[in-house]
């Protein structure tokens, strides 16, 4: 979308998706348009795939429809690059600038034209997702390009400390701690009136395809069930198989906040590896900002976020986990307590408030550099 005002400049955003559809380019790319607009600054958002092509990209096999849609995404941006990059002051790539092959892209930007960008990213995206990722996929996506779009990158924005850290050692020489953020003055707040329920709700939620960090806590939560009464609640795009009782809400973007508003307490367990040390964190971040303790594994962002004892739980073992959990569902004044306290920190350091001017000056730093 192009903004037709008179701007103090122009920004070209590189994106993999349409627009309002995935979200980490929802909260760390779209999110701070409405900053764009007040600050008369004029932009235009570039996605690789079409709402078409996007609808088709994660079922499985090759169809024609979903090649065809991926090679006019790369016709796109060769005209993008090649003739209408020279139109904007500041070029910000979000993840890559092509989702398959070698960063040609980047390497045509950088080298040819001359031209240096920000490159924002929130994921371990170097490493191969734990997710199931075939042998093809590794081959075609060419995980080793990354650290050569930090290199040629003006400033690098990582969404934690593990990322910048990876950025900066791959050579880019200014890098940005720019966490995911949520907007709590609009949108992510604890609700008005809080639902007493009985028992309480031990929520989750995320996508089908990092369920099985959820898997890696069910047996802690099935000893927890002999010892707790509680019902647990898993907001997701599919409804998962699980050894154990839940009630599913399937996610909407229109629902997603009253959904959460839901829980008593929200969990993140995670496993150790190198994706996920890359993890930013965001569903703690979504939890607390509705005033809800957070419950969490001690990798990725997640021990900066939580403060443990004080506005949640970072737990390593089995007992840590049933221990903390216990507290938490046998008392409400201290869910509350820590709920307060965990709305205050994200409103402090991951609210889109909080993080606004660190987003333009970066914007008007690339456009200096340019």
């Amino acid at each position: 979308m192009t903004v037709n005002h008179p701007g103090t400049f122009k920004v070209l955003f590189i994106v993999p998706y349409p627009k309002a559809t995935a979200p980490s380019q929802r909260f760390r790319v779209e999110q701070y348009f409405s900053l764009l607009n007040r600050e008369g600054i004029v932009y235009h958002l570039a996605p690789f795939v079409n709402a078409e092509t996007y609808r088709l990209l994660y079922q499985k096999g090759f169809t024609a429809k979903k090649i065809w849609g991926i090679l006019i995404g790369f016709l796109k941006r060769i005209k993008l690059v090649l003739f209408e990059s020279k139109h904007y002051d500041v070029i910000f790539i979000h993840r890559e600038a092509a989702p398959l092959g070698p960063p040609v892209f980047e390497w045509i930007l950088f080298k040819c034209l001359k031209r240096k960008y920000i490159f924002d990213f929130d994921d371990a995206i170097w490493e191969p997702s734990i997710t199931g990722t075939n042998q093809l996929a590794i081959y075609f996506k060419s995980f080793w390009k990354v650290k050569y779009i930090c290199k040629w990158a003006f400033c690098a924005s990582a969404g934690n400390h593990f990322l910048e850290n990876f950025a900066r050692q791959s050579g880019c020489g200014q890098t940005l701690f720019l966490p995911t953020v949520v907007d709590t003055e609009h949108k992510y707040k604890p609700p008005a009136q809080k639902i007493l329920n009985d028992p309480p709700v031990i929520g989750w939620t995320g996508s089908h395809s990092t369920i099985m960090y959820l898997q890696s806590c069910i047996e802690n939560l099935k000893e927890l069930q002999q010892l707790c009464a509680f019902r647990l609640m898993i907001i997701s795009d599919r409804r998962p198989e699980l050894d154990i009782d839940f009630s599913f809400v399937s996610w909407n973007s229109q629902s997603e906040i009253e959904s959460l508003q839901q829980f008593d307490i929200g969990i993140m367990p995670l496993v150790k590896d190198k994706w996920s040390e890359g993890k930013c964190g965001f569903k703690i971040i979504q939890y607390m900002a509705a005033g809800i303790p957070a419950v969490a594994s001690p990798t990725g962002a997640n021990e900066e976020i939580i403060d443990s004892g004080i506005n949640g739980f970072i737990c390593e073992t089995k007992e840590e986990w049933i221990k903390n959990l216990t507290i938490l569902l046998t008392n409400s004044s201290k869910r509350e307590e820590m709920g307060r306290l965990a709305r205050a920190k994200i409103e402090q350091q991951y609210s889109l408030k909080s993080r606004e001017q660190d987003f333009i000056q970066m914007l008007k730093a690339g456009k200096q550099h340019h």
